[in-house]
């Protein structure tokens, strides 16, 4: 299914701008085990810090801040504390849960294969689908996408994924919750 947007010609992500809390060992990481070429660097004014930009490809770049006086990271607050294989997937209104990278599906084993040989951990391939666990064992007619799940060095939670078929009306069938339905004292 082919959808557009009637009010805005969007066409992707710019770019979507992170923290870290060293760029070096960033920069290691998305260029080195990734290989995202490093494509913009920016020394923030008054000493503020760095602002690094790196090609994702399709045009779309992930961006990461180095703030000389960004607070620590907080596991289960800002961002997931683990993977989702482990049973994380938790983190706060508001806080950007993970990075889904759209990699081919016929390389999509090979990729795994790459990142557990450069010494990252990743997850489990989840086959996800409509079941009542949400994933599956295996690939079938009700998958829609296969991913895995792995961190970068200061716990961003990273995902290659990819989609394996079309989107159709009958995709879309949830009533979306409301704050109301949340189980928190701060639901507003």
């Amino acid at each position: 299914m082919t959808t557009s947007n009637s009010k805005f010609e969007l066409r992707g992500i710019n770019h979507l701008a992170l923290v870290c809390s060293d760029m070096k060992r960033t920069l290691d990481f998305y260029s080195g085990t990734l290989g995202m070429p490093l494509v913009k660097t920016v020394e923030l004014p008054g000493g503020l810090g760095q602002h690094f930009f790196f090609d994702c490809g399709g045009g779309n770049s992930l961006a990461f801040f180095w703030l000389e006086d960004a607070p620590d990271a907080a596991p289960g607050v800002a961002a997931p504390k683990g993977r989702p294989d482990e049973g994380e997937l938790a983190s706060a209104v508001g806080s950007m849960n993970h990075v889904a990278f759209a990699v081919p599906p016929e390389l999509f084993g090979e990729y795994r294969a790459r990142l557990q040989a450069d010494g990252v951990e990743v997850s489990r391939v989840l086959n996800h689908d409509d079941s009542p666990s949400g994933v599956a064992k295996e690939v079938h007619d009700g998958t829609f996408v296969r991913s895995f799940y792995f961190q970068d060095p200061d716990g961003v939670l990273l995902e290659f994924a990819c989609w394996t078929r079309e989107f159709t009306p009958e995709d879309v069938v949830h009533e979306p919750k409301t704050a109301a339905d949340r189980r928190t004292t701060g639901a507003s």
